[in-house]
């Protein structure tokens, strides 16, 4: 569920500025505050399980790159999304450090993982978004179906592979990744 503000617009600059709600956390979607809910605690550990995966390996290969959690990223004039995990080159961060952590150039790969009340979301509304801003790798990591499906931008669009159970993930970001659907799902590891 999602709940909209009063305002009927904000202008990106504003949505930077808002701090009417500081207890909430806010997509900025035609110009519309709304409203995300908590995520579950599988949600969260999933993602830490994620980001840690990809810190390591990033430390592993040294690259000079940050795994980001709960990051924004500007999808539009008047649009702005709160990805659950998303890699940037440190040049992409350093200059703003003290600035709203929302992005407005194209980070390298996003992740999303998705909730009950997120699936249209993460499957249909950020991947036209992500896709018009050319992203390289999008992941929509899906517990309730129990797979990750990984997109990559090629000449225009998004070539979709979906990967279940012991499958290792094949991601260009991340070539010598070695993780499977099981290890993200698999409590013990979350």
């Amino acid at each position: 569920m999602t709940a909209t503000t009063q305002k009927n617009s904000y202008s990106f600059v504003e949505y930077l500025k808002y701090e009417d709600d500081p207890d909430n956390r806010y997509e900025l979607v035609d110009g519309k505050l709304e409203l995300m809910n908590p995520p579950t605690f599988r949600h969260i550990l999933i993602c830490d399980f994620i980001r840690d995966a990809l810190k390591a390996e990033i430390n592993r290969l040294q690259l000079p790159w940050l795994a980001i959690r709960e990051g924004g990223i500007r999808t539009g004039w008047r649009k702005s999304r709160i990805a659950d995990i998303y890699v940037v080159t440190r040049e992409q961060v350093i200059g703003s450090l003290d600035e709203s952590g929302v992005l407005e150039t194209s980070p390298l790969l996003v992740i999303e993982v998705v909730s009950p009340d997120s699936i249209k979301r993460d499957y249909r509304y950020k991947r036209s978004e992500y896709a018009a801003l050319g992203i390289n790798e999008y992941w929509i990591i899906d517990p309730l179906e129990q797979k990750v499906t990984i997109l990559v931008w090629e000449e225009g669009l998004y070539e979709e592979t979906v990967f279940s159970a012991a499958e290792e993930l094949v991601s260009p970001t991340f070539s010598e990744l070695k993780l499977t659907p099981q290890q993200i799902f698999t409590t013990e590891n979350i």
